[in-house]
């Protein structure tokens, strides 16, 4: 099995960059890991992209040196089952409040003894080729990625980031401000701002990697000096339709 690379630099506490795939498209998916992206993650929970779409867009992925991770539906056990069967190498798990549900995640990843997987890694094993080297080294180059985004999770932090086998949480902002009646469209807030700095302080004691979203490199440079190891460079969609913008306005500009 490949070695997830990205993992053990997490692992290590040394930082990583990735975007969101959105669009659906492999060609694009692939066009995204031949940029030099240390991960990509297909976006499957808020598009239309369904179980075929994510495996091609696997395959794309494949021929370069990028971790593919899934953001799935749910943290369904047999959903997150199908999605490293077909050869993600991570999940990125919407919704999780507590530290009973982020291990269910992460024994929905392990083979026994450490977990409850059930063993048919299809594409995951090419094919049944390399089962045996697959069943020997899943165990350890699978990551798991937790968005927190409720009230419950950030009441629960703590308990989450001592389940062993969690290896990143990343803020949903957008949701946890919704969640506490806040207008994600109006951000900053001084509640939320305290609970990022709290997250950020024991990650870094608990030795677990934090996420977050960034959108130009002035604030890639900022969630890095922050202490963000996992960074999320925005997505495809919005990388293409924020090129779109400025080709549009340096037109209309010169009329």
């Amino acid at each position: 099995m490949r070695k997830n690379v990205v993992r053990q630099r997490l692992l290590s506490g040394k930082p990583s960059l990735g975007a969101m795939l959105s669009l659906g498209s492999p060609h694009v998916a692939e066009l995204m890991a031949h940029a030099g992206l240390d991960w990509l993650i297909i976006e499957a929970e808020h598009t239309a992209i369904e179980t075929p779409q994510v495996e091609h867009m696997l395959m794309a992925i494949s021929g370069t040196d990028t971790i593919p991770i899934v953001r799935t539906l749910s943290a369904d056990p047999l959903l997150i089952q199908k999605t490293l069967d077909l050869g993600a190498m991570g999940v990125f798990v919407p919704m999780v409040r507590s530290a009973e549900e982020a291990r269910a995640v992460v024994e929905a990843t392990r083979y026994p003894p450490e977990g409850k997987r059930g063993f048919g890694p299809f594409r995951a094993s090419h094919y049944t080729l390399d089962y045996d080297d697959y069943l020997a080294n899943a165990n350890d180059n699978i990551i798991v990625a937790l968005i927190i985004e409720t009230k419950e999770a950030v009441e629960n932090i703590e308990e989450i980031l001592d389940v062993p086998g969690v290896d990143v949480v990343y803020f949903g902002l957008f949701d946890l401000c919704i969640a506490m009646g806040l207008n994600p469209l109006e951000m900053p807030f001084p509640e939320i701002d305290a609970i990022v700095a709290r997250t950020l302080k024991l990650c870094k004691e608990k030795g677990v990697a934090i996420g977050a979203g960034a959108m130009t490199p002035a604030g890639l440079q900022e969630q890095l000096d922050q202490g963000y190891t996992f960074v999320n460079y925005g997505s495809d969609a919005l990388i293409l339709k924020e090129k779109a913008l400025e080709g549009v306005q340096a037109f209309r500009d010169r009329k």
